[in-house]
C-alpha cells in the first residue's frame, strides 16, 4: 500500500511573465530536496501566447 503525503501540490509560474497558469503535483521523495530540485516543465502560457518554461512555486493562489 502506498504512504500517504508523499506527493505535495505546487503552482507552476511563467519564467517570463511570471503569471501563475498551471497546478501540478510532485513526489517529495524522488525529487531532490536541498533547493535545487524544482520543478521545470515547458508548457503553453496563455499570456505570452507560447511555449515557455515554467517554474516551481509554492504559493498557490
Amino acid at each position: 500500500m502506498a504512504k500517504k503525503g508523499a506527493r505535495e501540490i505546487v503552482a507552476l509560474v511563467c519564467s517570463v511573465c511570471k503569471n501563475q497558469n498551471y497546478t501540478t503535483s510532485r513526489n517529495k521523495v524522488n525529487m531532490d530536496t536541498k533547493g535545487k530540485g524544482k520543478l521545470q516543465i515547458k508548457k503553453y502560457c496563455k499570456f505570452c501566447k507560447k511555449v515557455q518554461l515554467h517554474k516551481e512555486s509554492s504559493k498557490l493562489k
